[in-house]
């Protein structure tokens, strides 16, 4: 009888040990995915934003450019635009490494489709250059997550003669497209421009 109730409590003895190791590895795990998510951005420097804020200046200035369908302004502004791209403080930027090397081999595809507008000829080639800049923009901003403003993603489902859609970015809800030519005597075609919002980032509350 001894020895039964002695085999009962070593028994009962080892499931409570087994129970208190487990709990505690849950706890510790349940605290870890708490501090250490995924691709989490943990913080970002005031100068990292002013470096990714002048890349946007001079996005928006490139797409001013296209909007007065002003080549010389274009090659101006593409050319500003790829210097800060380079210029952007990585280095200030806090977060998960994989996140950091994605955030920089997208931003380092925006010289080379800069480098591929300048060699356009047409106005038509050049805005699909623009295009595929807005595009490496839009992936950069949601990857980085910058916070300093809301950023509008539009499109144009017939923005080219082939009737591709065409992208771009605004800091204004405003649909003001870059693929239709202005006039040069009104400024405006008269026709109501073409496009839509897809998105709105806005990454201010930690969204």
């Amino acid at each position: 009888m001894k020895k039964a109730l002695i085999l009962v409590s070593v028994l009962a003895l080892a499931l409570g040990i087994s129970y208190l190791v487990l709990h505690k590895n849950d706890d510790e795990n349940g605290k870890g995915e708490g501090k250490d998510p995924a691709l989490l951005v943990s913080s970002k420097t005031s100068a990292f934003n002013r470096s990714f804020e002048q890349v946007l200046n001079n996005y928006f200035y490139l797409l001013d450019a296209f909007v007065a369908n002003d080549t010389v302004l274009v090659s101006k502004a593409a050319n500003q635009l790829a210097i800060s791209v380079d210029s952007i403080r990585f280095d200030q930027l806090k977060a998960d490494s994989s996140l950091l090397l994605t955030a920089i081999s997208v931003a380092r595809s925006i010289p080379s489709e800069i480098q591929g507008l300048q060699g356009e000829k047409t106005m038509e080639q050049k805005k699909r250059e623009f295009n595929m800049i807005t595009q490496d923009m839009y992936s950069l901003i949601l990857t980085v997550k910058y916070d300093g403003e809301i950023i509008y993603h539009m499109s144009c489902p017939t923005a080219f003669s082939d009737s591709t859609a065409g992208d771009w970015l605004s800091r204004t809800n405003e649909i003001v497209n870059p693929y239709q030519a202005k006039s040069n005597l009104t400024g405006k075609s008269g026709i109501p421009d073409c496009g839509e919002i897809k998105d709105s980032l806005h990454f201010r509350s930690g969204e």
